[in-house]
């Protein structure tokens, strides 16, 4: 599966912009998928991540009550909704699919996309 992340670009700390992941190859209704994100000089991150069905979803504690991960089987993509955005948000941001487990380990996702990097100006 190939993997494509995208919407991102240079936001004002509080905004809420909306990244999507797309696949081609494989459909990505049959992956878990992640979100991960990496900053300048920085190991990458753990993000969010989605169950098959949607119906779980664990977020680290950066972003939890800021961030919403969903999922659209029909539309084959998952979106990962921004909001309050902080200048510490500032990283390129990676989806990734894994075909086993809902984990937050980076090692654990198979495949990654290229990342869309957001920038958040203060």
């Amino acid at each position: 599966v190939q993997l494509q992340a995208f919407g991102g670009g240079l936001v004002q700390a509080g905004g809420s912009p909306r990244l999507s992941c797309a696949a081609s190859g494989r459909a990505l209704s049959r992956y878990i998928v992640g979100w991960f994100r990496q900053a300048p000089g920085n190991e990458r991150a753990f993000v969010a991540a989605i169950s098959w069905s949607g119906g779980s979803t664990p977020y680290s504690d950066s972003v939890k009550g800021r961030f919403t991960i969903s999922r659209d089987n029909a539309k084959d993509t998952v979106t990962l909704q921004m909001s309050s955005l902080k200048p510490d948000d500032t990283a390129v941001y990676y989806c990734a699919v894994n075909s086993a487990n809902l984990v937050r380990s980076s090692r654990s996702y198979d495949s990654w996309g290229q990342g869309t990097k957001v920038t958040v100006s203060s």
